[in-house]
């Protein structure tokens, strides 16, 4: 702690605009009762205003500490509406009341938990309302990683709890990717190592620096912007975002939540490598493909061309083999229907035939021509309709009959009814098994 040391008239008389004591005078020296009388707060006619003396209080705190750390464990932590943090900061003998200004916390990883122990960084003031010392923080330190951790974890369980974090929603990378966007700072080395890399496996394929702030403020907002403009420019096949390793407030922006989800929303596959092997963030998480460091993710991005050659070249002769066994399995195939069409036509022709002269022999069986070739004429009128039945005839009514081989015009001589000589008689219509 530094101090320093006031000379000449007391602080607290001079901020309240006194002159000094002046030099021991004779007892009797009439001027010293007057004297005394117009020096402010020596008597109650010439008494100060509180608010006097708490603002000459401050001014006289304020300018005898000079911005300092100081360590002990937070008790009471209150976020006020506003935005400020005021809590209290304790040891074993003595306690001091702590404000932290809401433009002073953002920069902050996360509020403090009552019990945490922390150290703060700020001046020594008074709240002049209530006439209380105060500490005024700019900076805050937890032991270990407490407050980097708190913060951490409340923006992965965001993250977790809308789905950001699920391995499903992650897009395959390309295979063989001809331009990769790579946002990162334009001055690091990470840009020189990606650029190295992506040359010595595959001169064909292209990298596009997109400049953006990497650590610091404004580092997320920059990184987002670079994003969107990636986004816009849809140019590109993939996209790399990181740097370099750093200490932990370096690599900080990569846990920020907004450019979490702006990594989740961008319609590129992204690889996220930021810092070293042991460094994990909350983009890597989010993004398509974790890389260890922007080397790992230039390695992984683009293929080696050497062994991309060996691999087309192996799968050219696999599939060249495949189609060959595919060929010779066609051929069998058909060979092995053309003879079972061939035997199967052949049964067909002769169930066919068979067929046929079954049909035949009975159309024959029912052929009237084959009843004329027997013996027997069918009687027909004029009109050529037949006449089968006896009660068709009276004598003298002309007919003809119908030979097998011609006709004869005929007229009845006379009508005998009854079954034809020889035949058995008819049965009559309603007779038992009578024909119906």
């Amino acid at each position: 702690m530094r101090s320093r040391r006031i000379s000449g008239p007391s602080p607290t008389q001079g901020d309240l605009g006194l002159s000094s004591p002046e030099r021991a005078e004779p007892a009797f020296d009439d001027a010293r009762p007057r004297r005394a009388a117009a020096t402010p707060g020596a008597t109650p006619e010439s008494a100060v205003t509180i608010a006097t003396l708490t603002q000459t209080a401050k001014a006289v705190l304020e300018g005898a500490f000079q911005p300092l750390w100081i360590r002990g464990e937070v008790s009471n932590f209150t976020a006020h509406r506003n935005g400020h943090w005021y809590f209290t900061l304790k040891d074993q003998e003595s306690q001091l009341r702590c404000v932290v200004w809401r433009l002073d916390n953002q920069r902050m990883p996360a509020s403090p938990d009552d019990g945490m122990e922390v150290c703060l960084f700020g001046r020594l003031s008074i709240y002049t309302a209530r006439g209380e010392i105060q500490f005024v923080a700019t900076r805050m330190e937890a032991a270990g990683e407490g407050l980097w951790r708190k913060a951490m974890e409340q923006t992965r369980r965001k993250l977790e709890a809308d789905g950001l974090l699920e391995e499903s929603r992650k897009r395959p990378l390309p295979l063989a990717p001809r331009r990769i966007a790579f946002i990162t700072s334009a001055t690091g080395a990470a840009f020189h190592d990606v650029v190295a890399v992506t040359r010595s496996r595959s001169a064909a394929t292209e990298l596009v620096l997109v400049p953006a702030i990497v650590q610091g403020d404004g580092a997320a907002d920059s990184l987002i912007g670079a994003l969107e403009r990636v986004a816009r420019w849809n140019a590109c096949d993939l996209v790399i975002i990181g740097r370099g390793g750093g200490s932990r407030e370096d690599l900080w922006c990569f846990n920020d939540e907004l450019l979490c989800r702006a990594i989740a929303a961008c319609p590129i596959p992204i690889i996220s490598a930021v810092g070293h092997e042991v460094d994990v963030t909350l983009s890597d998480l989010v993004a398509d493909w974790r890389a260890p460091t922007p080397s790992a993710a230039a390695e992984r991005a683009v293929p080696d061309h050497l062994a991309l050659v060996s691999t087309v070249a192996r799968l050219a002769q696999h599939m060249r083999a495949s189609l060959e066994r595919r060929a010779r399995r066609g051929r069998q195939a058909l060979t092995m229907t053309a003879r079972h069409l061939t035997l199967t036509s052949r049964q067909l022709t002769e169930r066919a035939a068979a067929r046929l002269g079954h049909a035949a022999a009975r159309l024959e069986a029912l052929s009237p021509l084959a009843t004329l070739a027997r013996g027997y004429a069918v009687a027909r009128d004029a009109d050529g309709a037949a006449l089968v039945s006896a009660a068709r005839f009276a004598p003298g009514f002309p007919f003809r009959l119908v030979l097998r081989d011609g006709e004869v015009q005929a007229s009845t001589v006379a009508v005998t009814p009854g079954a034809p000589q020889g035949a058995p008689p008819l049965a009559p219509r309603n007779a038992p098994g009578a024909s119906r």
